[in-house]
């Protein structure tokens, strides 16, 4: 596992965590440690095959260097995939789009029970995109685009 999926996988983690409405240091926490494990110039998975620690990177501690040896020893991460459990599938695809942040997904899926990107395609193309919560008219254009564009590749 390269150091673009690491960091890929505590980007999830942060984005899920502040959906869930958990504590914004955990959350902040994660997300330093996608952005440091993205931009670190050499592969974590050489440091800790060569036995290094990772605790010495800024940004690192001593959780995150336990899951980052979990995921390059097993490929899966159990945290991970319980925190995922935790929220309606396809929350992850729908926070990918346009203006759909962790907060704007937790109140649509609140206020109108959207939870994927086909319901909130659905949703747009419907009614009046402005009744949505976060989600104003040049930003569901933006958002429609995103989905035709991604249906695309």
């Amino acid at each position: 596992m390269n150091n673009r999926q690491l960091a890929s996988i505590f980007s999830d983690i942060s984005r899920l965590l502040e959906y869930k409405g958990e504590n914004h240091f955990k959350v902040r926490a994660y997300s330093n440690a996608s952005r440091t494990i993205k931009d670190y110039h050499e592969e974590l998975s050489d440091l800790v095959a060569r036995g290094e620690d990772l605790k010495k990177i800024e940004g690192i501690g001593d959780a995150i260097a336990l899951k980052i040896a979990e995921l390059l020893s097993t490929g899966r991460l159990e945290f991970y995939e319980r925190v995922k459990s935790e929220v309606p599938e396809g929350t992850l695809a729908l926070m990918d789009l346009p203006g759909i942040g962790p907060r704007t997904a937790a109140r649509l899926a609140a206020v109108r029970g959207i939870t994927t990107v086909g319901e909130l395609e659905r949703e747009l193309c419907m009614g009046d995109p402005g009744s949505l919560p976060g989600i104003g008219p040049s930003a569901a254009e933006a958002i429609l685009r995103a989905i035709e564009s991604g249906r695309q590749q």
